[in-house]
C-alpha cells in the first residue's frame, strides 16, 4: 500500500518532539505509535498492540540489536567503574602537566577517537569518561567533548575496510554487482570510494581546525561560554573512608595505571580474538566482531576491579555493586535504541524512502547531478530514521543502479550514499551514535544535537558542493577539495570569543 506523505508523518513527528520536550525516548514512542496508528487505520487499540508485539518484540529478538544491547550493557559496568574507581581522574591529574590547554585537550580527545577505530559504539562510551575530567577542568564544554566523540565515531569506523562497517557495506555493494552482473569487487569499489566520503573526511578534519583556529560555531559558542564560568578540581570526587576491617578506602587512592591498563587489556583481548581470523587485515564477521569487543570489556573490568581492590579504592561488595548498577544504567540507552529501531524499521515498512525517491525520479537530473542527488536524498533518510546503517540498506540498491545507468563511476555514488548517511545521521536526535555520543560525555542529548548542527551543516554543504564537482569532473579530488573550502571557510569565520573579549579589554583600557 502507498502511504504516500503520511509515511513521512512518523519522523516528523519524533524530531519535533525531540527537540521540542527534550525528551527523547517519549518523542521516539509518539513517532512509532503514529506509524501503527496509520498501519492499523486509526485504531489505537491495535495500534499499542502492534507496536509492542511487531516492533519492539521483534527488534529485541533481532541479533545485531541484541548483541548491541549486550556489548552497551558490557560497556556500562566497565565505565562506571571507571568513573568510581578515580582512575580517569587520577589519570586527567597526571597528564595535566602536560595536556594543559584547550588545545592540547582537544587534539588528544581526536587522536583518541581516531586510535578506537575498530568501535564506533566504543568510542564515545570509552574515550568520553577518559577524558570529561581533563575538559572539565580546563573549562572546556562537554558539548564540544561530545561533538568530537560523534565526529571520531563513525566517521573513522565507515573508513576501514576491515571492521564491522566495511564489511556490512561491502555486502551491500556486491548485492547490487551481483544484480547488475558486474565483475568488479566489493572491497576495490569501498577502497576507490575512499576518497569520496567526503563528509566523513570534514568531520574528522574539522575538529583539528576548530581547535587551532579557536573558532566555534553559534550554539557551541555559548556552551563553551558557559563552561568557561565553571570551576572543577579534579579532588572533587576523590574522597576516602575507613572500612569495617581498618583499612581506608577512597578514590584519594586511585592510580593512572587504572585507566591505562585495562583499556590496553580491551585492545589486546579484541585482537587475540579475533587475529585467528585475519584480522585486522581480512573482513570479520560484524557479530564475531561484537563478541570479542564485549569480552574486551568485560576483561577489563575485571582487570579493573583487581586494580580497584589492591590500591584500597573501594571494597570488593562496593565495586561489585557499582559494575552492577553501571550495567543497569545503560536501561535508559538500551529503550532509546529500541525505539528508535523500531521507529526505523516501521518508516522502512510505511515506504517513506520509497516516497523520496519517487520525487526525486519525478524530476529530470543530469548525470552530473545524480551524485549530489544521492547525497541529499540519503542525508534525508538517515535524517528521518535516525539509521545509517539503514540508509546504506535503502539507498545503495537505488545509487549503484542509476550509476551504472548513468555512466557514472560506483565509487562516487558509493561515496555519496556514505557520505549522505552520515550527514543525516549526526543531525539526527534519534541517531545511537548521537545518543552514546551525548552519553559518553554525559551531556543532554538536545543540547549535544543543537550545539553539533552548525557543524554538521557546513560540512554537509561543503559536501553537496563537492558532488557536485564529482558528479561533472569524476574526478577523486572532490575530498581534497572538500577540505580546502573548509579551510577557507574557517579563515574568514568570524572572530573568536578570546579574540572578542581581548579587544573588548583593550577597549576599556583606551577608555
Amino acid at each position: 500500500m502507498d502511504y504516500g506523505f503520511l509515511s513521512m508523518l512518523p519522523p516528523i513527528v519524533a524530531v519535533v518532539m525531540a527537540i521540542k520536550s527534550k525528551n527523547v525516548i517519549m518523542s521516539l514512542f509518539c513517532g512509532g505509535f503514529v506509524g501503527t496508528l496509520i498501519f492499523s487505520g486509526g485504531n489505537p487499540f491495535s495500534a499499542t498492540k502492534s507496536i509492542i508485539g511487531d516492533y519492539f518484540f521483534v527488534q529485541l529478538t533481532d541479533s545485531y540489536n541484541a548483541g548491541v544491547i549486550v556489548l552497551v550493557i558490557f560497556i556500562g559496568g566497565f565505565i562506571k567503574l571507571m568513573e568510581k574507581s578515580g582512575g580517569a581522574q587520577a589519570f586527567s591529574k597526571s597528564v595535566y602537566k602536560f595536556v594543559n590547554t584547550k588545545l592540547k585537550a582537544q587534539l588528544c580527545a581526536w587522536l583518541g577517537g581516531i586510535l578506537i577505530f575498530f568501535s564506533d559504539l566504543g568510542t564515545p562510551l570509552l574515550v568520553g569518561p577518559v577524558f570529561r575530567p581533563l575538559f572539565d577542568k580546563l573549562k572546556i564544554s562537554r558539548e564540544k567533548l561530545a561533538w568530537i566523540l560523534d565526529s571520531t565515531s563513525s566517521p573513522v569506523a565507515i573508513l576501514i575496510p576491515f571492521i564491522g562497517w566495511g564489511v556490512y557495506i561491502m555486502g551491500l555493494i556486491q548485492a547490487e554487482f551481483d544484480n547488475l552482473n558486474v565483475s568488479q569487487s566489493d572491497y576495490t569499489t569501498f577502497v576507490e570510494a575512499i576518497p569520496f566520503q567526503v563528509y566523513a573526511i570534514l568531520a574528522i578534519v574539522m575538529i583539528p581546525l576548530v581547535a587551532f583556529t579557536k573558532k566555534d560555531f553559534s550554539q557551541m559558542k555559548k556552551a563553551e561560554t558557559e563552561a568557561a564560568s565553571q570551576e572543577y578540581s579534579f579532588e572533587n570526587d576523590m574522597q576516602g573512608q575507613t572500612g569495617k576491617d581498618g583499612q581506608v578506602y577512597g578514590t584519594s587512592n586511585a592510580k593512572p595505571v587504572m585507566v591505562i591498563v585495562p583499556i590496553i587489556v580491551v585492545f589486546a583481548t579484541l585482537f587475540i580474538t579475533l587475529a585467528p581470523l585475519g584480522f585486522p587485515f581480512k573482513k570479520v564477521d560484524g557479530n564475531e566482531f561484537r563478541v570479542a569487543l564485549t569480552m574486551g570489556y568485560f576483561y577489563g573490568a575485571l582487570v579493573l576491579m583487581a586494580f580497584i581492590g589492591i590500591f584500597k579504592v573501594k571494597t570488593f561488595r562496593d565495586t561489585f555493586k557499582i559494575y552492577v548498577d553501571g550495567m543497569k544504567g545503560m536501561t535508559d540507552v538500551a529503550v532509546t535504541l529500541v525505539l528508535a529501531w523500531s521507529l526505523g524499521s516501521m518508516i522502512s515498512a510505511l515506504g517513506t524512502a520509497e516516497f523520496i525517491v519517487n520525487g526525486l525520479k519525478s524530476m529530470n537530473f543530469s548525470a552530473g547531478l545524480v551524485p549530489a542527488a544521492i547525497f541529499i536524498f540519503g542525508a534525508f533518510v538517515s535524517f528521518s530514521t535516525g539509521s545509517s546503517w539503514g540508509t546504506f540498506a535503502i539507498m545503495m540498491p537505488l545509487a549503484i543502479p542509476m550509476a551504472h545507468a548513468f555512466g557514472i563511476p560506483y565509487a562516487i555514488a558509493v561515496g555519496a550514499v556514505l557520505s549522505g548517511g552520515l550527514f543525516g545521521d549526526h543531525c539526527s536526535p534519534i541517531s545511537d551514535t548521537t545518543i552514546l555520543s551525548s552519553t559518553g560525555a554525559e551531556c543532554n542529548l538536545i543540547d549535544h544535537v543543537k550545539t553539533q548542527l552548525p557543524y554538521a551543516c557546513v560540512n554537509g554543504v561543503i559536501t553537496f558542493a563537492a558532488f557536485i564537482f564529482a558528479g561533472f569532473t569524476r574526478s577523486p579530488l572532490a575530498a581534497a577539495l572538500a577540505v580546502v573550502i573548509l579551510l577557507a571557510v574557517m579563515m574568514v569565520w568570524g572572530k573568536t570569543g578570546e579574540q572578542q573579549r581581548e579587544e573588548a579589554s583593550e577597549s576599556d583600557i583606551s577608555s
